[in-house]
């Protein structure tokens, strides 16, 4: 019988991986998304001493080695560290569990989540957001009936990027949680440890196939809604 194409072709272990992948990555991106949105309000509306310095640390990961964000992890949240054996006797694991492949994705992904939102809130007019106010409007609800209709295409472009880039992960990620098929190992790990084997090409392509359907997915996903959202609010006007 014919082969039914190489990805469907892919053994459990392969599965497994893209299952992981997307629990991490969904994980990561709805975690960070209130944190993103909040420092990427203040970064684009406040103006205060340390600012630039706040703004250099968010986008530290950006520049910084995924292995030594990784190795920054598993000294700070390592079994024999002091953060670390804390949450550990909480029965919070971080370090080689799929919760620290969640950690650090969230870290590797927040500066673009960050970058896009701040500048759509840039990009919002304050003089709009005055008008509200004066109107007697209380700041909450000018931000969620205001400012965050406006924002909400940069929000969910944000949110497609920290996960994309979640699914990507992969020196931070090997570093801090290893490469543990079954538990750890995520489809980039995965397709890393297919190219170490003989003959293990066609498997990281079909792997790598995967992984560029799941990333298409999500930004068609993220078009479609983006327009009903732009066509509700050009609507509303």
């Amino acid at each position: 019988m014919a082969s039914s194409g190489p990805i469907m072709d892919l053994d459990a272990a392969a599965w497994a991986a893209l299952l992981l992948s997307l629990r991490v990555a969904s994980v990561a991106m709805l975690c960070s998304l209130p944190l993103a949105l909040w420092v990427a309000w203040i970064l684009a509306r406040k103006e205060f001493r340390g600012k630039g310095l706040l703004s250099a640390f968010v986008h530290l990961p950006l520049v910084l080695p995924p292995v030594v964000t990784g190795y920054l992890l598993l000294l700070g949240f390592g079994r024999n560290a002091p953060l670390g054996s804390l949450l550990e006797s909480l029965g919070i694991g971080l370090a080689f569990h799929w919760t620290g492949a969640v950690l650090a994705a969230l870290i590797m992904g927040f500066p673009l989540m960050v970058r896009a939102m701040r500048l759509a809130i840039e990009a919002v007019d304050p003089r709009i957001e005055a008008a509200a106010a004066t109107l007697g409007a209380p700041r909450i609800s000018v931000f969620c009936r205001v400012t965050l209709p406006l924002i909400f295409p940069g929000i969910l472009a944000g949110a497609v990027m920290g996960f994309a880039k979640a699914m990507g992960e992969f020196g931070a990620t090997i570093t801090f949680v290893a490469n543990i098929p079954g538990q750890t190992q995520t489809l980039p790990s995965a397709i890393w440890t297919a190219l170490q084997v003989p003959g293990g090409e066609n498997r990281a392509l079909a792997m790598a196939a995967l992984a560029g359907l799941v990333a298409l997915a999500a930004v068609l996903l993220s078009e479609a809604l983006a327009r009903r959202v732009a066509k509700r609010i050009s609507g509303a006007g």
